[in-house]
């Protein structure tokens, strides 16, 4: 029974003191036994937390009596075990980081498309869809004829933009990301910089996937997600994919079988980004989450 509740959201506004924030929302959520991820920023707030329905729902009726958040949406969804291990409200100089200081999505952002209506914006001749996430997740789905900008970060898209922009001249350009967040920064990084027509998918991802049925979508594969889920497919169902506990990235059942392959220590895609000593420690990680299962308890690496 799928009794846990997933809410992802974000909202850009001017934050002034971010630990008045933190501490109050950090201990309303522990008390109503909510865990996930938080990020505050002074350009604003973006998080994903889980737990019972109700706690959830009187969760988030908190985070938006903060000052600047009454209109925050979410994407909601229903998984049946917790896809965290603990609460943590962090505090980063950005709530997705672009690493361009003249950026202020509250000013101005690309024309929304609504999930129901992106299939018919996307077929336009005139039309160049644009993947915005990274590498790793575009590896396990996208939209059909999407342009991957084969980043490693968020804060490459300028870059790579710059380097490509000549290719799109007299074009609209459409982006897409898991929940919006990214293409709230890119489309206003692309209007600064003289693109009229700039849209993007309302709500991202996430929202095309609970609105469109498969027989009519036009995603290809899996949609990646910031959680112990790992993926999600229509309807906001739990993918297939599994995660490295090294270095985060989705792997399948074939990655495991790879030589380079070790739980909790590497995978085909990571065996040389770390150093051994780093494995080491990976390893005695691993030989503590064992240790605390045995005993009933979880451990919270």
């Amino acid at each position: 029974m799928d009794n846990i509740k997933v809410s992802t959201f974000y909202h850009f506004t001017a934050f002034s003191d971010l630990s008045e924030i933190k501490g109050p929302l950090e201990i309303f959520c522990k008390k109503n036994r909510i865990k996930g991820s938080i990020i505050l920023a002074f350009e604003g707030i973006n998080g994903t937390i889980a737990g019972k329905p109700a706690d959830v729902t009187i969760t988030l009726k908190y985070i938006r009596s903060i000052s600047g958040c009454n209109s925050i949406k979410s994407k909601d969804s229903y998984t049946s075990s917790m896809p965290f291990n603990r609460m943590k409200v962090r505090l980063k100089k950005e709530i997705v980081t672009m690493g361009q200081p003249n950026i202020d999505p509250t000013k101005v952002v690309g024309k929304y498309i609504a999930a129901n209506d992106w299939n018919t914006f996307i077929e336009k001749n005139d039309v160049v869809v644009i993947d915005t996430r990274n590498n790793y997740e575009v590896d396990i789905g996208t939209f059909e004829g999407a342009i991957n900008p084969n980043t490693e970060s968020f804060k490459q898209f300028p870059e790579w933009w710059e380097k490509n922009k000549n290719k799109y001249q007299n074009k609209k350009i459409a982006m897409f990301c898991t929940g919006g967040i990214r293409c709230e920064k890119s489309s206003n990084y692309l209007l600064n910089n003289g693109i009229k027509d700039v849209y993007h998918l309302e709500g991202g991802i996430l929202k095309y996937l609970e609105n469109v049925e498969e027989k009519n979508s036009k995603w290809q594969g899996e949609c990646y997600v910031f959680d112990h889920r790992v993926s999600v497919v229509h309807g906001l169902n739990e993918g297939s994919y599994d995660c490295c506990f090294a270095c985060g990235r989705p792997i399948t059942e074939n990655d495991k079988k790879h030589p380079s392959y070790e739980y909790g220590v590497s995978c085909d895609k990571c065996i040389n980004e770390f150093s051994e000593n780093r494995k080491n420690r990976f390893r005695e990680r691993q030989k503590q989450i064992h240790l605390s299962a045995k005993k009933g308890e979880r451990h919270l690496g």
